[in-house]
């Protein structure tokens, strides 16, 4: 069981480093403390969202990154004056300190309310051929290949319930009686799972269309061929107060060229950088939409979802970047399948 000394870090300690500690902990936050856990700063998932959209390498250390003020609570305050300057300040986590700054607790609005159910419909998108992963999928859909010892869409939605989501659509084409006759309506992980039927392929934006038209509350829009360890509720919470029609999950990619890229003017060698490592954010296959952002989307007809940013940008719309950093594999080649298999298992424990 995780728990909340799993979130405690020193000032020298790598972001990379520090991550690891936050998911260990499942708080998403890091106390950075001396050698004596007194709190120095904290670290949450937005601060390292924060060095990730501006480029930095998630090796500086905790002190650079960090929080040096960071809003605690002495111990002995009421729980019911805490869980007030929560809301006041709208934070999830709240250190308790003792009277020489020392960390003695971490309390949670889950740990004093109790996880609540979110009314946000979460879509997943299960129809693709997967022919990458031919011959497996000659007879089986993509997301119904097993990881860790269930289908990929049951740990999909397994995760999603863990977070309190109860209301799913699943977009379907390729071999759908599969997916239906395994999950049903849902009543037996208890929740509502509705199946949009694509007739033909209408690609990663386009199965929207088929969403029921009364839908208020922002939606996740979820590739179903991912495995990750994604907080919903700070994407949701970001999504908000970014103030977007619709967010895209990214995340960190890079690649090492594998010889010395070479500046010149004219003929003349300005420098010579040896194997340089190039990063990019890309698309991590994960959406909020919000009703704006659901507008326009053309029916029976193949819409992907990089086609529907750029015209929501293109019309004015506000689109925002959430930068990943917790466990992500798309399951999209067998060296991802196998990839998913050994570490998965390992991942959730």
């Amino acid at each position: 069981m995780s728990s909340w000394r799993d979130s405690l870090v020193s000032s020298s300690m790598t972001l990379r480093q520090t991550i690891e500690a936050i998911s260990a902990s499942s708080l998403q936050i890091a106390l950075v403390v001396d050698e004596n856990n007194k709190l120095l700063g904290t670290i949450t998932d937005g601060d390292i969202r924060k060095v990730i959209l501006a480029g930095k390498d998630l090796d500086v250390t905790a002190a650079e990154a960090m929080r040096k003020n960071p809003i605690t609570s002495a111990a002995k305050t009421p729980r019911r004056e805490i869980l007030k300057l929560m809301r006041d300040k709208r934070i999830h986590q709240m250190p308790l300190i003792d009277d020489s700054g020392r960390v003695i607790d971490v309390l949670t609005v889950d740990d004093m309310l109790g996880a609540q159910q979110k009314s946000n419909a979460v879509v997943i998108m299960a129809g693709g051929l997967g022919t990458r992963l031919h011959p497996l999928t000659q007879d089986t859909p993509k997301p119904m290949l097993k990881v860790g010892g269930k289908p990929i869409l049951e740990t999909i939605i397994q995760s999603f319930i863990d977070q309190g989501f109860v209301n799913f659509f699943i977009s379907l084409n390729y071999k759908a009686e599969i997916i239906t006759d395994y999950f049903g309506d849902g009543s037996r992980f208890g929740v509502s799972i509705t199946y949009l039927h694509e007739t033909t392929q209408l690609g990663t934006a386009g199965g929207l269309s088929l969403l029921p038209k009364n839908i208020s509350l922002p939606i996740i829009v979820m590739n179903g061929d991912l495995l990750t360890r994604i907080s919903v509720d700070a994407l949701l919470d970001f999504h908000e107060s970014e103030g977007a029609v619709a967010t895209m999950v990214v995340r960190e990619d890079h690649y090492q060229i594998p010889y010395g890229v070479v500046e010149v003017d004219g003929t003349q060698i300005i420098s010579v950088d040896e194997k340089p490592t190039q990063r990019h954010l890309v698309n991590a296959g994960i959406y909020v939409m919000s009703q704006k952002g659901l507008a326009n989307i053309p029916s029976e007809t193949y819409y992907d979802m990089p086609t529907h940013f750029a015209k929501l940008s293109k019309d004015g719309h506000r689109t925002a970047a959430f930068p990943l950093h917790e466990y992500w594999v798309d399951i999209g080649r067998l060296d991802e399948l196998e990839r998913a298999q050994r570490e998965w298992p390992r991942e959730v424990q």
